[in-house]
C-alpha cells in the first residue's frame, strides 16, 4: 500500500479505497451534476475540518443526502472487503430520523464490521488521509475476522 504524505494529496486520491469512495459517491448522482466535478470536490462533503464541523449544530437530524453518503461509505467498505477476500460483503445501515443507528457488514453469516452510529448529520472525516486510515483499519480487521472464521464467511 502506498504511503501518502500531506505534500502529495494526489497520491491519496489514487489509493484503492479512496477511488472506491469516489465511485460510490458518483453513483448517487442521478442527474449528472458530478460529471464535471473533480474527485476532490466529490469527496469534499465527507471532509469535515474542525472549522466545518463547528458550523454544524451539535443536535440535528440528518437529511437524505447525508444518509446516502453514510450508505455510500459502507458500500465502499463492503466492495473493498469483497475485492480482498473474493466473497460477497453486504452492508446494512439502519438509522432513525434523528441520526442514530447501526451499520453492519456481513460476509456469509459472519459480521465483519459492526459500528454504532451517532450524530450522523455530522458524519465525516478530518481529512482524506483520516478517511483512508480509518477505513483501512476497518477493512484490515474485517479481513482478519474472515480469515479467523472462514467457514462462517463461506456459509
Amino acid at each position: 500500500m502506498m504511503e501518502a504524505t500531506a505534500e502529495s494529496p494526489i497520491e491519496l486520491m489514487d489509493l484503492p479505497f479512496i477511488r472506491q469512495m469516489v465511485v460510490q459517491l458518483r453513483a448517487l448522482d442521478s442527474y449528472g451534476t458530478y460529471d464535471t466535478w473533480s474527485d476532490d470536490k466529490v469527496l469534499e462533503p465527507l471532509i469535515l475540518t474542525k472549522e466545518r464541523k463547528r458550523e454544524i449544530p451539535v443536535i440535528g437530524d440528518p437529511d437524505e443526502i447525508v444518509v446516502s453518503r453514510v450508505k455510500a461509505y459502507y458500500n465502499a467498505l463492503s466492495t473493498s472487503i469483497e475485492k480482498q477476500v473474493g466473497m460477497m460483503a453486504v452492508p446494512f445501515v439502519n438509522l432513525t430520523h434523528e441520526g442514530f443507528g447501526r451499520a453492519i457488514v456481513t460476509v456469509g453469516k459472519l459480521v465483519v464490521i459492526d459500528k454504532t452510529l451517532r450524530d450522523v448529520h455530522r458524519f465525516g472525516f478530518a481529512s482524506v488521509q483520516k478517511l483512508h486510515d480509518e477505513s483501512s483499519k476497518l477493512i484490515k480487521n474485517a479481513v482478519a475476522i474472515i480469515e479467523q472464521f472462514p467457514e462462517a464467511a463461506r456459509s
